[in-house]
């Protein structure tokens, strides 16, 4: 007993002695936190508001009214073998990769607590359901950052498959209890009573989650530009530079690492700088791939009381930065990046990191949409082919 009253006095002291020093830091640099907030802002504005609200209903809408559950007939055969999960965990998968942080994360949650896949099966999707746009990384990071189309491709492309390897290696965890589930797997339905209902209260729920994202958005970026004005960061950076000198981590690329590791979108801006392309993609690549402590708290305030394991899901994450990193640098030596690339493609890319507010809107709602009715088109196709095995089982 003393010793947990002993650790709960330093943990409450320590908590204190942040909570002071934080308060120091806003009363001694008012002006650069002012200036982060606002920064913070328009990127919320500009960028995560439009960018991932559609996606949000969209999310809400396919776990409301058991339009996953109708795909999981089609997509069983795939999921199940590739990454054992049912086929209604395809609808998180699909929103993770095309709608962004953390939309990926917030469907699987709601598969779990709504019944429509088991627990080991939602730890999984996790994993490597929780990753980045491609909006993000063709626009910002390749033609915004790097000032090329063909290194938001490549990024991309190293994004993508270092997610389906992770998905692929948590295969394998907690195997050996998908069985049970299926024998006692329940039938889809919807589970709204009416659209409107699922339809309105998407909206809300949306509404939500996304002010719970842009407060960690400021939040970070506030935090982040005190350490660096208070000199704890680089003070950090250059004691990380100086112990891993024979592994050629400077303190600038530790400075760079710990601010992405914080929070990515500031991350990979520091990549605009000095250094070598293939250290900077490969920096980058890292990042995108962790996706920083900022998408953790907006994916961990989800998991709330839901029971899901954090580690896994942090371990999945890490694991995505270290392969990405890992497929960036083999992709570097095989594709020369001088080569020259399509004027169409680079044009489209550039046109997205151009976008201003009501053009993201425009296409994200567009995009959320398409995807909509592929979703429910899917399982309509679905419930038909339920009514045609149970027409053929009467007869």
């Amino acid at each position: 007993m003393s010793r947990l009253l002993s650790r709960e006095r330093v943990r409450d002291a320590m908590l204190g002695l942040a909570l002071l020093c934080a308060t120091l830091a806003l009363m001694l640099y008012p002006q650069p936190a002012m200036e982060a907030a606002r920064s913070g802002l328009r990127l919320c504005y500009n960028v995560i508001i439009p960018s991932l609200f559609p996606f949000f209903v969209l999310s809400s809408l396919v776990v409301e009214l058991g339009l996953a559950g109708y795909l999981g007939r089609l997509l069983e055969g795939l999921m199940r073998p590739l990454f054992r999960v049912g086929g209604a965990c395809a609808s998180a998968v699909a929103l993770g990769f095309i709608g962004g942080y953390p939309v990926g994360a917030k469907t699987a949650i709601g598969l779990y607590e709504s019944g429509q896949c088991t627990r080991t099966e939602a730890e999984r999707l996790l994993a490597f359901c929780n990753n980045s746009g491609p909006a993000f990384i063709l626009g910002v990071v390749g033609t915004g950052v790097f000032a090329s189309s063909r290194v938001g491709v490549l990024l991309y492309l190293a994004h993508a498959a270092a997610s389906c390897c992770v998905g692929l290696l948590f295969r394998f965890y907690r195997s050996g209890t998908e069985r049970r589930w299926t024998a006692a797997r329940p039938q889809p339905q919807f589970r709204a009573p009416r659209l409107t209902a699922a339809f309105t209260g998407s909206i809300k729920n949306a509404f939500l989650s996304t002010l719970n994202i842009c407060a960690f958005v400021v939040f970070f970026t506030v935090v982040i530009q005190l350490l660096i004005r208070s000199g704890l960061l680089p003070a950090l950076a250059g004691l990380l530079g100086t112990l891993f000198t024979p592994f050629g981590l400077t303190p600038e690329w530790a400075q760079r690492l710990l601010t992405g590791a914080l929070e990515l979108s500031t991350g990979v801006t520091t990549l605009m700088g000095d250094g070598s392309l293939s250290g900077r993609l490969v920096a980058a690549a890292f990042m995108l791939g962790w996706a920083g402590i900022s998408v953790h708290c907006q994916v961990l305030s989800f998991l709330g009381g839901s029971g899901l394991s954090a580690g896994t899901y942090l371990a999945g994450k890490l694991l995505h930065g270290g392969l990405s990193a890992l497929f960036t640098a083999a992709l570097v030596r095989l594709f020369p990046l001088e080569a020259p690339v399509s004027d169409y493609l680079a044009e489209q890319v550039a046109g997205i990191a151009g976008m201003e507010f009501h053009s993201t809107l425009v296409i994200s709602t567009v995009c959320a949409w398409v995807l909509f009715l592929v979703f429910l088109f899917t399982a309509a196709a679905g419930v038909r082919k339920g009514l045609g095995k149970g027409r053929r089982s009467v007869l």
